[in-house]
């Protein structure tokens, strides 16, 4: 059996640090399709493991050539491998050595590999990112309306709120369509506004923000919500001292799930 190697990948809009535990070799590269699909290149699919953190548009390029060459990896929420950051003492914070603390962190909990990128849940997503954004623009010129109070300037709001109407409607009739050109999303679609209280609108954007939806199973949801071992072990170390509200606080925690463990909620 060949032993996984992970690699921990630390991504910002310029470049990407790499850590390869077995060499002990960093290396930073571009964050450009060429130089990225040369650094991926030399890597075993069926030895290496690439670890890194969500960082939204930035580590697009390196997943797609990841699942090209079928090298497994896996994203993790920033927040909780910065508590796994902690928990292990580490104090300083550079590019490098973050990508070391993401092999480490992949070592120590042998996350599951991502399903590969999808072209239509990514081209979902930003259709439906930009939809929020006009929603988002239309209720803060709508507060402005309502305390506007010279002509001119309330006639250039509501021409520009009923234009930003009619885009997000676009955006909407937009996202439908790909979701109907896909069965088994359109099918998920069906289901979920047969369900009372769940609009059409909401529907379109779970589909197209939580993909995820429906795919994971009863056994990762569990192990989700299982309180985090190492605050656990923090808090035990602590001396406590008596707080009226830390009942609330204790009983809620749970439901938070555990930033160390590899799920991305």
């Amino acid at each position: 059996m060949i032993a996984q190697n992970y690699v921990g990948c630390d991504i910002s809009k310029q470049w990407l640090d790499f850590f390869d535990e077995t060499s002990g070799r960093l290396r930073r590269i571009d964050n450009q399709a060429d130089a990225i699909a040369a650094y991926v290149a030399g890597l075993d699919p069926s030895r290496d493991f690439v670890v890194m953190e969500a960082t939204g548009v930035h580590d697009r390029l390196l997943r797609h050539a990841l699942a090209k060459a079928g090298v497994p990896f896996s994203r993790h929420n920033p927040a909780h491998t910065h508590h796994y950051s902690k928990s292990t003492r580490r104090r300083a914070k550079t590019d490098p050595l973050d990508a070391r603390m993401l092999s480490d962190y992949g070592r120590r909990y042998n996350p599951e590999a991502e399903p590969a990128p999808s072209e239509e849940v990514e081209r979902l997503q930003s259709l439906a990112g930009h939809r929020d954004h006009l929603v988002e623009m239309r209720a803060a010129l709508k507060k402005h309306l309502a305390e506007a109070f010279e002509e001119a300037v309330i006639a250039d709001l509501e021409e520009t709120i009923a234009f930003l109407d009619t885009r997000i409607k676009a955006f909407e009739s937009q996202i439908a369509e790909v979701i109907r050109q896909n069965q088994d999303t359109a099918r998920d679609h069906a289901l979920m506004v047969s369900v009372p209280g769940v609009s059409n609108v909401g529907a379109l954007s779970l589909l197209a923000l939580l993909p995820e939806l429906g795919q994971r199973s009863p056994k990762a949801n569990r192990r989700a919500r299982r309180p985090c071992p190492v605050r656990q072990q923090e808090r035990q170390a602590q001396p406590q001292e008596p707080d009226p509200g830390r009942a609330i606080t204790r009983a809620s925690r749970p439901l938070y799930g555990c930033p160390h463990r590899h799920q991305n909620l």
